[in-house]
């Protein structure tokens, strides 16, 4: 029997900059993100420090759609997708270029356009609406600990 491979990515960050929505010559959308994930760590003097981690995002189709018409920079989201790598040649000419990406499945909003809570999911559908509720977002799509998973500090992380 054959290993299988897993491929799976859950990020809830903040949006860097505006959506970027473009369309292929097919027509299908496309809309490019950009989200800040903030950690944290203890330096060498053993003081807790924040890092922010920038990740791309590609979200296709009609999500991608919803994602440009609702977002905006700095609005809290929660993305499942996979991890894509790519290579190209530099448009100058100086050698070849990489990059690791996040191909989204699942977009959902955090918060609110106005800040005051609430959320929804760029899934599109029939109804789809701007978030209108102070009702935390439903992270349940996400996971969390197993059940019956030990509670640890964050002075038990090593890193």
């Amino acid at each position: 029997m054959a290993a299988s491979n897993v491929n799976v990515v859950v990020i809830t960050g903040n949006l860097t900059r505006d959506p970027e929505l473009r369309h292929l010559g097919s027509g299908t959308a496309v809309c490019e993100l950009r989200v800040a994930v903030n950690t944290s760590r203890k330096d060498q003097s053993g003081n807790w420090v924040d890092k922010a981690n920038y990740f791309d995002v590609v979200v296709w189709g009609a999500q991608g759609e919803n994602c440009a018409n609702y977002l905006g920079k700095g609005r809290p989201v929660a993305v499942e997708g996979r991890l894509d790598w790519s290579e190209w040649e530099a448009k100058d000419g100086s050698g070849k270029r990489q990059a690791v990406r996040i191909v989204a499945n699942k977009v959902q909003f955090l918060g609110s356009r106005d800040g005051s809570g609430g959320g929804g999911n760029g899934n599109g559908g029939g109804g789809f609406a701007p978030p209108q509720s102070d009702v935390p977002a439903d992270m349940s799509d996400f996971g969390g600990a197993p059940a019956g998973a030990g509670s640890a500090s964050e002075d038990d992380i090593p890193f």
